[in-house]
């Protein structure tokens, strides 16, 4: 087999390894040789994968238990809401106005908000909105003023 009828099962599993990993320097170096290595075979691609590459590994970083992580990491969630949310909008016929706009796609997202289910790892919520909390919240006064 050539190496292009290898690339889609190959780099498959690179990713694969990379989001598996538990250390963030480890996974973001899988991530950056996968993207070389996928640069020969579709430069797009490569370039797709290096648009993100810090965010795709931030739930690593974050130190995200794997349960929590697998949903945490893709964009599913998003994904399936605004499929709803445009389904419910398809049925408009005519717009009026941006706060006509804004209504449609508020219904649309609240319909969706019916069908999530429960977050896969959710037990491990108040880990990760702790380790958030602890990165975004300045500690001190300096650390305000340092910000502003």
């Amino acid at each position: 087999m050539k190496n292009r009828e290898l690339a889609p099962l190959t780099t498959w599993l690179r990713l694969a390894k990379a989001y598996h990993e538990t250390n963030h320097a480890q996974a973001l170096a899988l991530l950056k040789a996968t993207a070389k290595w996928l640069r020969t075979i579709s430069p797009a691609a490569a370039a797709s994968l290096e648009e993100g590459l810090e965010e795709t590994v931030a739930v690593v970083r974050l130190g995200v238990p794997e349960l929590l992580r697998k949903t945490l990491a893709t964009t599913n969630p998003i994904e399936s809401a605004f499929s709803v949310a445009e389904s419910v909008t398809r049925r408009v016929k005519r717009w009026r106005d941006g706060d006509m706009r804004q209504r449609w796609c508020v219904a649309g997202l609240r319909d969706a908000e019916s069908c999530f289910h429960r977050v896969k790892g959710d037990k491990h919520m108040p880990q990760f909105l702790k380790e958030l909390e602890r990165l975004v919240a300045p500690k001190t006064l300096d650390d305000r003023r340092k910000q502003a």
